[in-house]
């Protein structure tokens, strides 16, 4: 490169600094304006360097005043016709800005939000994410109604559930006190067994609590599979026989699964529990783990005859306790509950990183429903 063109060079780059500078100022102080002040400033700012350098150069090397009208004209040109660009893009993408506030601003007041996909590709994204984020609340507003409606379900069928117990253990006391009773030792195995229930259900409402508070503690420890079921099997197998409903099952030997071993049996118990309570006597319950890809899986299969599109959404909400499409349990029969094992079921599992979920199962032995709990190796 020569001397003339590293003057030259260096001329054209003073003046663009010069000129960039004040340009710099200006953005400054227009920050707050709209973004078409902002894109016509970068025309100015670009088209003025342009002039500028041209200027000083073309002084300095002795340009006649009608080629340095020419040049001028032409930048002159260029730059207008770019400066009404840049304000029609801004004017534009101001709309379009606009147009996404109204939309957020509308999410705000009626939680609902319809992507707009004119735009830059960057707006159209925000308006995509509000979009979501529109579907997200959706969801989060049916979640809270939902759980409303199953604290007051709760509360309701709570009350329900201990005011009968009660009013039946005071009847019984006071016959034992007024010496009235026929059998005192029937009383007394029946209050016992009474206040064993409540004790049960108010253990429940305390489980709960605490995995609702988000305080539930766990000692995670290997645990072998098979023996875990075998443990909720031998436990739960005097209630099948009293209702006549056989258990059955099996583990792939050697399967373990990190867990805390008194929460993954509380999960076994209140699921074969479960199935046990909605499955018709002569039924049968079945129990299978096994090692798949993702980690740990157990399964619980029942003859409960189906759920309702409906009961799928809510069966594991709280004191939800099945609908219609299952097999009833009879009224005040054993092992009745307020609907609190399931919802236990739930919070253990995902207390553990896993994920449960159920599905209806046809065909002959006689339709019924798989629990299916998925855990982390």
């Amino acid at each position: 490169m020569s001397g003339d063109q590293v003057q030259i060079v260096m001329v054209a780059a003073a003046c663009a600094v010069a000129v960039g500078a004040v340009g710099l100022v200006v953005a400054w102080l227009v920050r707050h304006r709209s973004i078409r002040w902002q894109l016509g400033l970068i025309v100015v700012v670009s088209i003025g360097s342009v002039l500028a350098g041209v200027v000083a150069v073309s002084r300095m090397m002795f340009l006649s005043h009608h080629d340095w009208e020419v040049v001028s004209l032409v930048a002159g040109v260029a730059g207008l016709v770019a400066l009404l660009v840049a304000l029609a893009l801004g004017a534009a993408i101001s709309h379009w800005s606009e147009a996404l506030r109204v939309g957020a601003r509308q999410l705000d007041t009626h939680g609902t939000y319809v992507a707009d996909p004119r735009g830059p590709s960057e707006l159209q994204a925000l308006s995509a994410e509000l979009a979501r984020t529109s579907e997200r609340l959706e969801e989060s507003r049916e979640r809270e109604v939902r759980l409303e409606e199953s604290r007051r379900e709760l509360v309701s069928w709570v009350s329900h559930d201990l005011r009968t117990p009660l009013a039946g253990l005071r009847a019984m006391t006071e016959a034992l006190e007024d010496g009235m009773a026929p059998d005192p030792e029937r009383y007394h195995r029946q209050i016992r067994a009474e206040v064993d229930r409540m004790v049960r259900m108010v253990d429940d409402l305390f489980e709960l609590s605490r995995i609702h508070a988000g305080v539930l503690r766990l000692s995670p420890q290997p645990v072998a599979l098979g023996d875990l079921v075998s443990e909720a099997i031998a436990g739960a197998d005097p209630v099948a026989r009293a209702r006549s409903v056989r258990l059955g099952g099996s583990v792939e030997p050697g399967v373990e699964v990190t867990a805390d071993a008194a929460g993954l049996s509380r999960v076994m118990t209140n699921l074969i529990m479960n199935a046990i309570r909605h499955t018709p006597a002569d039924g049968t319950v079945e129990i299978r783990g096994r090692a798949v890809p993702e980690g740990v899986e157990l399964s619980v299969l029942d003859q409960c005859g189906g759920l309702s599109t409906e009961d799928m959404g809510r069966v594991f909400d709280l004191a939800w306790r099945g609908g219609a499409a299952r097999t009833p349990v009879p009224e005040g029969a054993e092992g009745q509950g307020a609907g609190l094992g399931l919802a236990i079921v739930k919070g253990i599992v995902e207390a553990h990183r896993g994920v449960v979920e159920v599905e209806n199962v046809e065909g002959d032995p006689p339709a019924g429903c798989r629990f299916r709990v998925l855990l982390p190796a």
